[in-house]
């Protein structure tokens, strides 16, 4: 959800009074129990996968804002650390500077790469600070100075950002990362009061997409899942296994 989203506004670049690590840590352990906890009475839930959600040890730093903003973040990583779970840290690559000075880095690094060039980013993904492609930039050069593994995800829109695979294959060149994920736009949430059903590229679409990347980096195709419509890209032979 986007401010304007239901004509309701508010500054999405303002930063609020923020939680310590600590009490994060807890309340998503809270939150992720209380939304498992309507599956306990159901007959038709797996005993087994309930028992392993009840006791999480993955988290995905990411989804709603732009996580850099936090200025605890490493600590945050690092609390997670200490409890036992793997982090993913997801980032749109706008703060740098925050990347560059994590006292301790997550599990694995995305950075999101939704346009091959400044034009396209501006078209695409509607920066509200200032020198935004700039920064991507930056964090992109950055990329090869991190010791775990690093992603670049592109979410592929049609009529949109789905198209020049070289351009893309050039800028993403810079972070050598460890993985390259393209995956569909889905029609799904507030996006469809911007986007169209016509937007969504088919899982073929994005194969063919990901192939032509693929050769014009050299890395391999290591895997895909149709029903997400997201494909995997690497250099390595295999994808390395995260404990």
């Amino acid at each position: 959800m986007q401010s304007g989203d239901l004509k309701i506004k508010w500054s999405e670049t303002e930063q609020p009074k923020w939680d310590n690590p600590e009490n994060i840590i807890e309340g998503c352990i809270k939150a992720q129990l209380k939304i498992l906890s309507g599956y306990k009475g159901n007959p038709k839930t797996d005993s087994k996968k309930l028992s392993e959600a009840l006791s999480p040890k993955h988290v995905a730093i990411s989804l709603i804002g732009e996580p850099t903003l936090y200025p605890s973040l490493g600590d945050l990583i690092q609390s997670f650390h200490k409890k036992g779970f793997t982090t993913f840290l997801v980032s749109n690559g706008t703060l740098p500077h925050s990347l560059s000075q994590l006292n301790e880095e997550p599990t694995q690094l995305y950075i999101s790469v939704c346009a091959f060039d400044k034009g396209n980013f501006l078209e695409t993904c509607r920066p509200q600070v200032p020198l935004a492609w700039e920064s991507l930039n930056e964090t992109l050069s950055l990329l090869p100075s991190f010791k775990c593994p690093t992603v670049v995800r592109i979410t592929l829109t049609k009529h949109l950002n789905m198209k020049n695979p070289e351009l893309y294959a050039r800028l993403i060149g810079k972070a050598n990362p460890t993985y390259v994920e393209p995956k569909a736009y889905m029609h799904v949430g507030f996006s469809r009061l911007r986007l169209g059903f016509e937007n969504m590229p088919t899982h073929k679409e994005v194969q063919e997409f990901a192939a032509k990347l693929a050769k014009e980096m050299g890395y391999n195709i290591l895997d895909e899942s149709p029903e997400s419509r997201v494909v995997l890209l690497s250099r390595l032979e295999k994808p390395i296994k995260l404990t």
